[in-house]
């Protein structure tokens, strides 16, 4: 029997793995936070990026003028959730980036695109309203993607450090990964490693108000944003685990 020809060249050489092992709905959302900042800071003046914060930022402080002119509050309709696609700098997107990517992964590979996109923005808004309720008054503007990636956060949270459960084939007899369930929040607290990220990271969190105490300059840290786009994600993941299992 002849061999099958072979090329020469491919003698030896193991197979290709891909470069990029992301799911492709967060290759998708990194690409379009990229292709925003890149269109803000490459095609806008700075006229062009007045108004882009000014119509896509969220400002607690429309709503304490919309009495007065509700006109003022339109973009309240969007900007909870339109904040999320902004950002101050490349510095600021590439460390959003890359905590998106740690942990909108393994939720969408657990839930899929959709579940992943609706935790995002629900987290989003949810950071808004944490922000709004305290710096109602301040003017501040909100942008920035951290608040929906902690929601993402809080739901990885849920199942990533549990440990993964396995039944047998009733035929086969062969071991059957199942993956990880869904803890509970109580169960979230008394697991060692998810009750120390989740300590760990509320605790730093929480104390980036005290850094012009500690360090006489505030980090510019939208921290309250990072606190409810968490809870978000911790508490609204189960939704998505029923319709998972059905």
């Amino acid at each position: 029997m002849s061999e099958p020809e072979q090329n020469p060249g491919s003698q030896g050489r193991p197979p290709r793995e891909p470069i990029f092992l992301l799911p492709t709905a967060v290759t998708v959302l990194v690409g379009i936070l990229v292709a925003i900042h890149l269109a803000a800071t490459m095609v806008l003046n700075e006229a062009g990026q007045t108004q882009l914060y000014f119509w896509f930022a969220f400002q607690p402080l429309r709503i304490v003028l919309a009495p007065q002119d509700i006109s003022v509050a339109i973009p309240l309709l969007w900007t909870p959730f339109s904040h999320a696609f902004l950002h101050g700098g490349w510095d600021h997107l590439f460390v959003n980036v890359a905590w998106l990517v740690i942990f909108a992964s393994p939720v969408v590979r657990r839930y899929g695109a959709g579940p992943m996109l609706a935790i995002f923005l629900v987290s989003a808004a949810a950071g808004a309203a944490f922000f709004a309720a305290t710096s109602l008054y301040s003017g501040a503007y909100l942008i920035g993607a951290s608040g929906g990636i902690a929601g993402l956060t809080g739901a990885a949270v849920r199942f990533i450090f549990q440990p993964v459960l396995y039944a047998q084939h009733p035929e086969t007899g062969q071991r059957v990964v199942l993956g990880r369930r869904l803890a509970t929040l109580r169960e979230v607290f008394v697991n060692p490693r998810s009750r120390f990220f989740t300590l760990i990271w509320l605790i730093l969190n929480a104390a980036v108000p005290l850094a012009p105490l500690l360090m006489g300059a505030s980090l510019g840290i939208a921290w309250q944003a990072h606190l409810g786009g968490f809870f978000a994600g911790l508490l609204m993941v189960g939704l998505f685990e029923r319709k998972h299992h059905q």
